[in-house]
């Protein structure tokens, strides 16, 4: 088995838990002919607080469950397998932050789905790309945009049933999580044109310091020469 297939496999464990969670509490609820929703998020309510926790488990019916479940796993493997170095601090920052701006500055009504999450992590694979300009991270942009540009519909408060404050404050730590950590993990290729630039430039550098003028060996020398009074005078 390659290396590049244990880290291609090895990046669908943690979305692949968390879709399968997704999946277990919605079968509980049909087995048990029962709705959790009441444990998600409830803005500016103590008990909707239990929600910021819950939100990504917790979805209407089954169609709603399908439509985070798909780009979950996607954007998630694509994160870990992308950004494995700093993966797990951006989807807890999305995670926990989008459900806590959420808390404060959503509708009064109970918040459910892992879009809030979906969103900030499709934010982060498109902006992040964009900003190291590496070539497979901005193919992966391009993949984001062409497989859920229409996400974008989302953000605007056209459906009453959806919760697009949710949408919002995702895609807002997906942006705060690209900027923070644009130094970190996979940058930009160098050509060889570049390092050849560098070294000449360099090179450069240095012949100007070492012809600079605190080691020049050549010597000022002022002459004075008196003005016409002072000859008239001596």
């Amino acid at each position: 088995m390659s290396s590049e297939f244990k880290k291609l496999a090895g990046s669908f464990i943690a979305p692949s838990i968390i879709v399968a969670m997704m999946f277990a509490v919605k079968i509980y609820e049909v087995v048990a002919h029962i709705s959790l929703a009441d444990y998600g998020i409830f803005p500016r309510h103590v008990d909707g607080l239990r929600g910021i926790f819950f939100i990504p488990f917790l979805h209407a019916d089954w169609e709603h469950l399908l439509s985070n479940a798909a780009p979950m796993l996607f954007c998630g493997a694509a994160l870990f397998y992308f950004y494995r170095e700093i993966a797990w601090k951006v989807l807890l920052i999305v995670y926990l932050s989008s459900g806590l701006w959420l808390w404060l500055g959503g509708r009064e009504s109970f918040h459910i789905g892992a879009s809030n999450i979906v969103y900030g992590l499709a934010a982060f694979l498109f902006l992040s790309g964009i900003i190291r300009k590496n070539t497979s991270l901005i193919a992966v942009s391009l993949l984001i945009v062409f497989l859920y540009g229409s996400m974008i519909w989302g953000l605007l408060p056209i459906l009453q049933k959806v919760s697009w404050e949710g949408h919002l404050f995702g895609t807002f730590a997906g942006i705060l999580c690209a900027i923070a950590f644009r130094k970190e993990g996979l940058q930009r290729e160098k050509y060889e044109w570049e390092d050849e630039h560098d070294e000449e430039n360099n090179e450069l550098n240095n012949d100007t310091d070492e012809k600079s003028p605190k080691d020049s060996p050549l010597k000022i020398i002022y002459t004075y020469k008196k003005t016409e009074e002072e000859n008239h005078g001596s």
